[in-house]
C-alpha cells in the first residue's frame, strides 16, 4: 500500500503547482515565448513593467542571494547563491508584445572570468601597495640622509 501512495505522490506533486519555471527561476504566466535554449530563456509578457518587478520580487522574496540592480533600461536581477539560473533582466520599455523578460543560465564561463579578474586585482593592488612602499621609502631615506648630513 505504501509504495501506491509514493508513486501517487510522485505523479500528483509535480501537477499541484501549475507554476512554470526555467532553471528553477519563476515565469510569469501567460507569456509568450520568443526563444528557449539549454541556457537562456526569452519571452515577453502583457503585464505591465511595476507588475513583472512585483511578480518577481514576490517570487524571490524567500532566496537570500538575490540582487536587484535598476538601472535606466533594464532591471538586472541576480542570484549570488547555487541557483541554475544567473540573472532575470527585465527590460523596462515595452515591445509591441509586451515587457521583455531574460532568465539566463550560470556558466563557467562567466564564475572563470569573475575569479581571474579577481585574480588580477590582487596583484594590481599589490603593485599599487609595493610602489608606494618604494616611494615613501625614498623620500624617508632621503630626508634622513639629510639630517645626518647637517648633523655631522
Amino acid at each position: 500500500m505504501k509504495k501506491y501512495i509514493i508513486v501517487l505522490l510522485f505523479i500528483l506533486l509535480p501537477a499541484v503547482s501549475f507554476a512554470e519555471d526555467f532553471l528553477g527561476a519563476p515565469v510569469v504566466p501567460d507569456s509568450q515565448t520568443v526563444n528557449k535554449d539549454d541556457s537562456r530563456f526569452t519571452y515577453t509578457t502583457p503585464l505591465s513593467y511595476d507588475e513583472v518587478i512585483a511578480f518577481y520580487q514576490e517570487k524571490l522574496s524567500t532566496f537570500e542571494n538575490i540582487k536587484y540592480r535598476d538601472w535606466e533600461e533594464e532591471t538586472y536581477i541576480e542570484d549570488d547563491g547555487s541557483m541554475d539560473w544567473h540573472s532575470i533582466i527585465i527590460s523596462k520599455e515595452p515591445t509591441a508584445e509586451g515587457i521583455t523578460v531574460v532568465i539566463s543560465k550560470d556558466s563557467w564561463t562567466w564564475i572563470m572570468g569573475t575569479l581571474i579578474l579577481r585574480y588580477i586585482a590582487v596583484f594590481v593592488v599589490l603593485l599599487v601597495l609595493y610602489i608606494g612602499m618604494k616611494v615613501s621609502g625614498a623620500i624617508i631615506s632621503s630626508s634622513v640622509n639629510k639630517a645626518e648630513a647637517k648633523k655631522a
